[in-house]
């Protein structure tokens, strides 16, 4: 592994590099004192990973690791920092720091990590090796036959866990409707106006329109609910799982997901207060509906 180390405290990326080099953990290929200077050197050098201090004068760490990003760089990031706040944890999570490391440094702490990150790394690769073959062995198959809305619908929602739940039903009713309709997802009808178009496929009458909109949304609230747990749940066992990977930040806040991982990693197992955005969620849903409907021949 090839590992670059940004961090304003000398004493740190010296440590850091002698634990890497004795341990025979990887090959340190560059550092920087402060996340501007290390800006030209990491896209120069494209290192596999990047150690990087959370707090630095001018680019701070999560800075550093947006401007990256923007500029290409697809390397994984280690995140270096005695701070314990949940709120920029949760940030740098959602950039895509992979593990942190605390200050003060140790070396059985860093060993672990970066053995760790490696591993997952590696396996990343041969994920994608295989996802690779696959794919050119389904492009050599015959054309399968269109499929319809609700079956791409239920593949997605099957991935995440939830295609049996009763909500699934309400879910592919609105994709059915958003697709006929052919809103832009960021112009979707308010929420209470889509349960409102469900109801109205088996009531008549206003009253009952409104009291089975109530149960819709309670529906697909649970279903979502239940949706969110799943992916927590197999990211504490996989976090490189490719449904984890791809659903859990595309799906949901990221911050929330990782909040409940460590619940399930500490074994509590009980019901807790999260903070599920429908709206997010029925809009992904419907923009990755729509791009799979494009794409049928």
């Amino acid at each position: 592994m090839r590992y670059f180390i940004v961090d304003d405290d000398a004493v740190s990326r010296k440590m850091l590099e002698k634990i890497i080099s004795e341990d025979n953990l990887g090959l340190v290929i560059g550092e920087a004192e402060s996340g501007k200077k290390s800006l030209p050197l990491i896209l120069a050098t494209r290192p596999d990973f990047v150690l990087i201090d959370l707090l630095m004068p001018e680019l701070d760490g999560i800075e550093t690791m947006e401007q990256l990003r923007i500029q290409g760089f697809e390397g994984q990031f280690i995140m270096i920092s005695q701070i314990v706040n949940k709120e920029m944890v949760g940030e740098a999570y959602e950039k895509g720091v992979e593990f942190f490391i605390h200050k003060p440094i140790n070396r059985v702490e860093v060993r672990n990590i970066l053995r760790k990150t490696a591993e997952r790394f590696q396996l990343k690769g041969s994920l994608m090796t295989i996802r690779e073959s696959l794919a050119h062995i389904e492009s050599t198959k015959t054309p399968q036959k269109q499929r319809t809305v609700k079956e791409i619908v239920l593949f997605i929602l099957n991935d995440m866990g939830i295609a049996g739940e009763s909500g699934s039903k309400d879910i592919v009713s609105i994709m059915e409707f958003l697709i006929n309709q052919n809103n832009p997802p960021s112009l979707l009808p308010p929420l209470k106006e889509l349960y409102e178009v469900v109801a109205s496929m088996s009531k008549s009458d206003p009253a009952s329109i409104k009291k089975e909109s109530k149960s819709i949304e309670q529906r697909i609230r649970r279903t979502i609910t239940a949706a969110f747990n799943n992916l927590a749940s197999l990211g504490t066992i996989d976090y490189t799982n490719p449904k984890f990977e791809y659903y859990a930040p595309h799906f949901f806040e990221f911050q929330e997901v990782r909040l409940r991982m460590k619940e399930l990693e500490m074994d509590n197992y009980e019901t807790m207060k999260v903070k599920i955005n429908v709206k997010k969620f029925l809009q992904t849903l419907y923009l990755e509906t729509k791009e799979k409907v494009l794409q049928l021949p």
